[in-house]
């Protein structure tokens, strides 16, 4: 019997759980961990929170702002933030930059509900903002809860305005209404998309009306007077806004045991963040590595601060001609990159959209796909049998718990990840990334461990690769 169980351990893949390989002092490091992770849940809600937020941990661990003038040697430590909505994070290799570098890329959006360029109106009594939801979310989530609001406002002098409403003590929180279940009866029987249509989710901002009482639109003037007595804004500056609403509640450690994190904005900034702290700890790596983190993820990478922008070859270009005069073809053809991203977590409530055999479990480590993409692999690059190899087996020599996953069965559903345009560039990629419960919910939940993990992961590959 010993003998047919060591046989079939020399050949079986177990499923490992990832506090199975941790001593207590590693898991008191994961709890520490999770401890700074759950403090930027709560205070970056926006990309360009998540942007403010890196620099400031980057310079207080040594970066400095990128220049082209920069004499770069190894050891040297760099940020260059792209249009307050992306930014890099780079430690010089000792290695030649023509052997390439090693990306982690990670993205800092999230699903929320952004305003229109004319929001405000009043009706029957209350005032609110019109909206426009960004990314994939289940509409009648984001009802009946509490909304701060962020962003920012470029007046009409050019002058920025912050906007940080509903996260700070003594903040009044907003909120998008739902109709009562006593006539909600026709309600009940629409499908799930069109229980809350996209057109409906306005958020109520005040219901007070102005003291002038020949003012016919008195409560939406109220609500002007207000932001103009604390912002110096007038409706015009909408125009000129980014303004995001999004859950108003704190990130918190979930179970009795605590293991678990439950927070907005997990996908993907679980990633973000673990790369970003995986980034900090390098000194003298043997491959430049960059820490990327872009916008526009949740709606296809468009846009100059996506993934599919080219900003990044222009960063590599740059580099390449600093330090050598190396083509940037060059570069990016012996680079290999992980796509910082997160998988589905089995779900035991909803067994039924995934085949259990290949699908990501809770504490079983990073999440390692060799493919996303939906139905027959549409929309995804796809990790060769030599990458993958070649990081297990890094992982396996550094203690990196991970496991292999996909986004649910074949014809259920499925999405992508930026894997695909950094493997159009000629990159080899592969995504790596935090197994999650809820995704795309208002309150999405990762199991520490995992979160841990991945930091480890993200680390040892920009080391060792």
């Amino acid at each position: 019997m010993d003998d047919k169980k060591k046989y079939s351990d020399e050949l079986f893949f177990r499923k490992k759980n990832a506090y199975d390989m941790m001593d207590e002092r590693e898991c008191a490091r994961v709890s520490e961990f999770c401890d700074g992770y759950i403090d930027f849940l709560s205070t970056a809600k926006t990309e360009r929170e998540c942007v403010r937020y890196a620099v400031d941990v980057a310079v207080n661990n040594g970066f400095v702002k990128y220049d082209d003038a920069l004499n770069l040697k190894p050891g040297d430590k760099f940020y260059k933030i792209q249009r307050n909505k992306a930014v890099v994070l780079g430690v010089i290799g000792k290695s030649d930059i023509k052997n390439g570098v090693n990306i982690v890329m990670a993205h800092i959006d999230a699903p929320r509900v952004d305003l229109k360029q004319n929001p405000l109106y009043e009706d029957s009594n209350v005032a609110l903002f019109k909206t426009h939801y960004y990314g994939g979310i289940k509409k009648y989530q984001w009802t009946a809860i509490p909304l701060s609001l962020h962003g920012v406002v470029i007046k009409k002098d050019g002058e920025s305005v912050e906007i940080s409403i509903g996260e700070g003590e003594g903040d009044p929180v907003f909120t998008i209404t739902d109709l009562l279940p006593h006539l909600a009866a026709d309600q009940m029987t629409k499908k799930a998309t069109e229980v809350v249509a996209g057109e409906s989710l306005n958020i109520l901002v005040g219901s007070r009306p102005f003291k002038d009482d020949d003012e016919s639109q008195k409560i939406k003037l109220s609500v002007m007077d207000i932001l103009n007595k604390k912002y110096g804004i007038t409706e015009e500056d909408f125009m000129r806004a980014d303004l995001e609403a999004v859950p108003a509640f704190p990130a918190k450690s979930v179970g009795f045991d605590q293991s678990l994190v439950g927070a907005y904005g997990q996908d993907d900034r679980v990633c973000a963040y673990s790369a970003l702290m995986a980034a900090l700890s390098l000194e003298a790596p043997n491959k430049t590595a960059l820490c990327v983190l872009v916008d526009r993820e949740e709606i296809g990478s468009m846009g100059n601060t996506g993934a599919q922008s080219r900003f990044i070859e222009y960063l590599l270009a740059d580099l390449g001609d600093m330090l050598g005069g190396v083509p940037v073809r060059k570069i990016i053809q012996n680079s290999a990159c992980l796509s910082a991203d997160v998988n589905l977590a089995y779900d035991p409530n909803y067994p039924e959209v995934t085949e259990k055999m290949n699908t990501a479990f809770i504490n079983g480590g990073v999440a390692l796909s060799k493919y996303t993409g939906a139905r027959g692999k549409s929309g995804t690059s796809e990790a060769s049998a030599e990458l993958i190899a070649k990081i297990c087996g890094i992982f396996d020599s550094n203690g990196v718990c991970y496991q292999m996953g996909e986004l649910g069965k074949v014809d259920q559903g499925g999405g992508g990840t930026v894997a695909q345009f950094v493997a159009n560039l000629d990159m080899e990629v592969l995504d790596a990334g935090v197994p999650i419960l809820s995704m795309h919910s208002p309150f999405e939940v990762s199991a520490k461990a995992d979160v841990y993990m991945a930091y480890k992961a993200y680390a040892t590959f920009m080391e060792r690769y």
